[in-house]
């Protein structure tokens, strides 16, 4: 599985805390991470949370990448701007708890984390145990085993009504604020990672065009 790291402008400065503790869970289980930024608050390209939503879209839509892990200050508006994506099944995972239920149930695409609410003593340790959570077994099983029938059901309706409630992805980059999705795409590393990786001939050549 390929895993897209991406952090948010308010918790820049950790992104080398959250990439390490990323790999070195999912790497030694056969992941590849590819870390988008922000990674420091220095960068040029300044991920706002409404950014981060827009980059999780392409990265997914574009099938670029299988998961994006992101975040922000409280994780909430990551994963409010995720969700608002076509595709994008966003979790907000604070424990580990949080993360194996995610992944059993609801067998998303997508987590946003909290960056800095609670993100005190050890936190390295609490991202380690949801990563391992979240990417060590086979997703979308169910818990309790015995309703994965009717889990897998439910995560077939929450696609139907994704699918009718959202435009596709193209149409929604060409209508949204263009200066807004300029920024959102160009971090220092973007075009070097995806467009190699990109699986949407539509989404590459319009990205490309800005």
């Amino acid at each position: 599985m390929k895993i897209a790291l991406i952090t948010e402008n308010s918790q820049a400065a950790k992104n080398c805390i959250i990439e390490e503790a990323l790999t070195s869970t999912v790497e030694p289980m056969g992941h590849e991470v590819v870390n988008y930024g922000m990674y420091t608050p220095e960068d040029k390209a300044h991920l706002t949370y409404p950014m981060v939503g827009l980059l999780t879209g392409i990265l997914l839509n574009s099938k670029a990448v299988d998961f994006v892990v992101t975040g922000c200050g409280t994780g909430s508006g990551s994963m409010l701007a995720a969700n608002a994506m076509p595709g994008v099944f966003c979790g907000l995972v604070i424990d580990p708890t949080d993360a194996f239920l995610f992944a059993q149930i609801n067998d998303g695409n997508a987590v946003a984390m909290p960056y800095a609410k609670g993100f005190g003593w050890a936190a390295e340790l609490n991202l380690q145990d949801c990563y391992r959570k979240l990417f060590e077994g086979e997703s979308g099983v169910g818990y309790p085993k015995e309703r994965a029938a009717v889990m897998a059901e439910n995560r077939g309706v929450l696609a139907d009504l994704k699918a009718a409630s959202c435009k596709d992805m193209l149409t929604v980059l060409k209508s949204v604020d263009q200066d807004l999705l300029k920024t959102a795409i160009s971090g220092d590393r973007f075009e070097e990672h995806f467009y190699p990786a990109s699986k949407d001939e539509q989404i590459s050549a319009y990205l490309k065009s800005l």
